[in-house]
């Protein structure tokens, strides 16, 4: 099996164990995921088999789409509801308030990671720095926020969803941690749920219990996309039999003899209905470069 399978990640499982029970259920050796989930956290986790591995570096969307939930007044060293509680504050702000200071949150952010998250610094993760106690200063990272909306709330209890849209990094807690700094009472995030990663969504998706099912049917290969179902929004370019073959055997095709229109980033290049590969136009040499190879049926 070589393709993508798109998994509804269940709560409580780390997006390493999803991997784990995949390869445990195919008996495939080489899977990848595309995005680490929280444990907490439930959604769309793309699962990369076989040679679709070679697709984790080269992922051409990787903006993300969420469904939080998050109560405010209280504050946690996580920034979520699984955390130490630090401090509980009254809660003064109103459904109003929470949707005005959501839109200051649109666009491009500079957003410090949390002490408990998977981001390295000088080579520690700072989950395992966290856990000894040790808070160490975080460099901001530029994030950028498509979407964020209220979709509604409880005023009484201090409980309100939103969806997200944004960009690969963007930790969804951190932007509850930060709108309780805002409104001066702190807030966590209670729950969240993944509802695009990848360009997949969560009709893509289907339960680790299903996946074993289809598996013990035979209809488990029926659910696995494609490689080239990654770059459906990208680019396509077509070659010939001759040009393919020198495609994959790494010549460098001259841009001037492909059908490009001059403008394009990260192309999907094609020899009929076959998925080759990628390739990037390098104006400066007016070649096109390989960057990952998939089919060498041509070699």
């Amino acid at each position: 099996m070589n393709g993508i399978l798109c998994i509804d990640k269940p709560a409580g499982v780390t997006s390493f164990r999803v991997v784990a029970q995949i390869r445990r259920i195919t008996g495939i050796r080489r899977v990848g995921h595309g995005g680490t989930l929280d444990p907490m956290a439930t959604g769309v986790l793309p699962v990369f088999l076989g040679r679709a591995t070679k697709l984790c570096d080269i992922l051409p969307n990787q903006d993300k789409g969420y469904r939080a939930s998050l109560r405010l007044g209280l504050t946690t060293d996580t920034q979520d509801i699984t955390g130490r509680v630090l401090g509980t504050a009254p809660v003064k702000a109103g459904l109003e308030e929470v949707r005005r200071l959501l839109l200051a949150f649109l666009g491009d952010q500079e957003q410090i990671p949390p002490m408990h998250s998977a981001v390295k610094i000088h080579g520690e993760k700072l989950y395992n720095l966290a856990r000894q106690g040790i808070a160490v200063e975080r460099p901001p990272r530029k994030i950028h926020i498509y979407s964020i909306v209220l979709e509604g709330g409880d005023e009484e209890r201090g409980e309100y969803d939103i969806s997200v849209g944004c960009s690969k990094g963007t930790y969804i807690r951190t932007i509850c941690h930060d709108l309780g700094q805002a409104l001066g009472c702190g807030a966590v995030l209670t729950g969240l749920r993944r509802t695009a990663a990848c360009g997949f969504s969560l009709a893509d998706c289907i339960t680790l219990e299903q996946a074993e099912e289809q598996m013990r049917t035979g209809e488990l290969e029926n659910r696995i996309l494609p490689c080239e179902a990654v770059f459906r929004a990208v680019p396509r370019l077509e070659l010939t039999q001759r040009q393919a073959f020198l495609f994959c055997n790494g010549v460098r095709l001259t841009l001037e003899d492909l059908p490009l229109r001059g403008d394009e980033g990260q192309v999907a290049v094609y020899c009929g209905e076959r998925f080759l590969g990628t390739g990037v136009p390098d104006s400066a040499i007016q070649r096109l470069r390989l960057q990952k190879l998939f089919d060498t049926a041509s070699k």
